[in-house]
């Protein structure tokens, strides 16, 4: 089973907010041991909203399952300490501070791989390690503007526009994951470890790389074209009667059974609506006769006309239509894990096909500090150790009894 292909793989999670904990939640998903090691108070991402879910933040809830909470004050040489003999026998570290501030902490790579040369180590930060930039912050919305990719959002002639979830920290958290099963395959044929950098703004440019692409072949501007691909007609979101689908009808063949089911011979044989680069030059007013017919019907309506003529096409939802949509109900994605505080929490799951969908229960995010010392016993400190750091208030517990786990 796919959810179970890294069981054995040790993480420590030093990153914070959306970025990183999405990528170790990934590596949580796929069977893996994440250790949460934040603040006492926990890590800034757990101050993030509204909503809330009790007090709880729901953002934080959403990237943070099936990991275990060790909170514990790197301010302190005993901390330190401790966490560098748990990284000695960890397989993957990922942090997301500014470059720099590992070292600080002497948590860096170059110091522990010393004791474990088979670490991954994983830099996530917001324009990379190195360069001009590197010491510069950057929070998702700034890297979208600074990446170009607000400068393509929204209708011809608007101002900026966000895309309101964090794409760009959405994107980073991904594409870390897959550099570090890349390296986690380095090691298991028998090489060293490596410190990977990933930053926010590298992983926005790939995520555009067909604007790119784009833009190098032409030398022109990508333009706002609202719902509308640039690079195909028609491809947008048409109003109807009683609301907004979304319709892809640029192939040959599909563009012929619009026509047709629209009774729009007249578009067809248009000499600017021709082929597909035609009918990009002349998008515009292909939208408004498009527009001026699709207002004649319902959304259902057209829905159940063009998809028996293999015409792409789908409502525009909001997310209480979503959820509420058989697409949604089939697709096993949904999830409900029980959190001490929050109660019964609701949230997209991991699902990557339907041989998937049983094999694992999920967790909830972790209470701050809530595995404090079961992971520090488990990853070889005494329990004199252990009650040293209690008793001096270095590390918070707040489960008492301990939890078992297996390595």
């Amino acid at each position: 089973m796919i959810r179970d292909s890294l069981n054995g793989i040790r993480v420590l999670d030093f990153s914070h907010v959306v970025a990183g904990p999405v990528c170790t939640m990934t590596l949580a998903d796929l069977g893996a041991d994440v250790i949460k090691i934040e603040p006492l108070d926990g890590e800034l991402g757990r101050r993030i909203g509204p909503p809330w879910i009790g007090g709880e933040s729901a953002i934080s809830l959403s990237v943070n399952r099936n990991k275990r909470s060790l909170a514990i004050d790197l301010k302190t040489d005993a901390g330190r300490r401790a966490v560098r003999r748990m990284a000695a026998r960890a397989d993957v570290v990922v942090e997301s501070f500014r470059p720099g501030v590992m070292t600080s902490l002497g948590l860096d790579y170059d110091t522990l791989k010393a004791d474990n040369p088979a670490l991954v180590f994983c830099s996530i930060s917001a324009y990379g390690q190195t360069g001009a930039l590197r010491s510069s912050p950057g929070v998702d919305g700034v890297i979208q503007a600074v990446s170009g990719l607000m400068s393509t959002l929204g209708e011809p002639g608007s101002g900026p526009v966000k895309v309101p979830i964090p794409v760009a920290d959405m994107v980073t958290g991904y594409l870390a994951t897959i550099s570090i099963l890349a390296a986690l395959t380095e090691v298991r044929n028998g090489r060293d470890g490596q410190h990977l950098d990933v930053s926010l703004f590298n992983a926005t440019i790939m995520l555009q790389q067909i604007g790119f692409a784009s833009f190098f072949a032409s030398g022109k501007e990508m333009q706002k074209s609202g719902s509308a691909a640039p690079y195909a007609s028609p491809n947008e979101a048409f109003e109807t009667s009683d609301g907004w689908f979304m319709v892809a009808a640029y192939h040959p063949e599909r563009w012929t059974a619009l026509c047709e089911v629209l009774g729009a011979d007249h578009l067809e044989a248009d000499a600017r609506f021709a082929t597909n680069d035609d009918r990009v030059r002349n998008r515009d007013a292909l939208h408004v006769a498009l527009s001026r017919l699709f207002r004649n019907g319902t959304t259902a309506e057209w829905l159940a006309r063009l998809a028996p003529r293999d015409i792409l096409c789908a409502p525009v939802s909001s997310y209480s239509e979503v959820v509420n949509s058989a697409a949604y109900r089939d697709s096993g994605i949904d999830s409900t894990v029980d959190h001490p505080i929050a109660g019964r929490v609701r949230m997209p799951g991991f699902a990557l096909g339907p041989s998937d969908r049983a094999s694992t229960t999920d967790s909830a995010a972790p209470l701050a500090g809530q595995h404090s010392v079961d992971v520090l016993a488990q990853y070889g400190l005494s329990d004199d150790d252990i009650a040293a750091l209690v008793n001096s208030g270095v590390i918070r517990n707040i489960v008492p009894q301990r939890e078992a786990a297996v390595f």
